[in-house]
């Protein structure tokens, strides 16, 4: 037994999954579901209850936590699940969602009795496993004391943006800081491939930035993995990185700010993914450098 909230976590791929690991480890009961039952399977060995349905995963939750692909995929889990919803239940939305969607989400919660958290998170496969997430939280005070132990289980560091989730002020900040993320992948990508083609030692570059203003360690870390072929498992994959860039572009079209570099990059992923490497690590987008058809992209490999 155990006074610690019941967390029903909707979406168990490589954020999900780390983070109902750490629920578990800090002592929550946690019910784990995901559309493809297979990826669940796993957290029955650490201790989760896989349920079939997001129906059988919240009943008698406290807390559902929802980590999909975006917001129309939670939205959907949550009306399979509807049925089994109770008033008062807390719902955690981490899923990098749209702007256009946080209202849809919020009108759901509120139509059902849900007191609704936006919260996504800062962070990709190795800080979810170590439990080191950033959360970005907005949602009212009433709930706050029930997810503490539920964020500190899965984040260092838990910044709330508001007091109302509707706002999507947590969501928004997530899409800032994705921009930012999204625009160095795609420069770092772009910076080996253009040594490479100019027949420069990708090092010789590290060596002439080290210890200045333009050397920064996410720049180095992806970079190593595009040198070194560790471009799988993916910390954050091509496919969800174009997902979240084109949410990005529609983020600043629809407050007046065209993102030129986000555009670019939305479409340097798809090109990747094209290629073959949706599955892979979003530092993948250095393929779509090469013209697959040309055999370049192939010299790089």
């Amino acid at each position: 037994m155990t006074d610690k909230p019941t967390v029903a976590v909707l979406g168990t791929g490589i954020m999900g999954a780390a983070m109902a690991r750490n629920l578990l480890k800090a002592g929550h009961p946690v019910r784990a579901w995901n559309r493809t039952r297979a990826k669940a399977e796993p957290l029955a060995a650490d201790g989760a209850r896989v349920t079939g349905t997001p129906a059988e995963a919240v009943e008698g939750a406290d807390v559902v936590l929802t980590m999909l692909y975006d917001g129309a995929t939670a939205l959907a889990a949550l009306r399979e699940a509807a049925q089994a919803l109770r008033p008062g239940l807390l719902w955690v939305q981490s899923t990098t969602a749209g702007l256009d969607q946080i209202p849809d989400l919020a009108a759901f919660a509120s139509e059902h009795g849900l007191v609704f958290y936006d919260a996504p998170v800062l962070g990709t496969r190795q800080p979810a496993e170590a439990g080191q997430l950033t959360v970005l939280a907005a949602g009212p005070e009433q709930g706050r004391e029930t997810l503490a132990p539920v964020f500190d289980a899965v984040g260092a560091r838990t910044l709330w943006t508001g007091d109302d989730g509707s706002s999507a002020a947590a969501t928004r900040l997530k899409l800032v800081a994705n921009s930012w993320v999204i625009a160095a992948t795609a420069a770092t990508g772009e910076v080996v491939a253009l040594a490479r083609a100019l027949d420069v030692d990708p090092q010789d570059f590290f060596d002439i930035i080290e210890g200045g203003p333009l050397d920064m360690g996410y720049l180095r870390a992806k970079a190593k993995l595009i040198l070194d072929g560790g471009l799988t498992p993916p910390s954050f994959a091509v496919d969800t990185a174009e997902k979240d860039a084109r949410l990005i572009v529609a983020a600043g079209a629809g407050n007046g700010v065209r993102l030129d570099v986000a555009e670019a990059a939305a479409e340097r992923f798809a090109r990747a993914a094209a290629q073959g490497h949706a599955d892979e690590d979003m530092a993948a987008a250095y393929f779509a450098s090469f013209d697959k058809e040309s055999g370049n992209e192939s010299d790089q490999e």
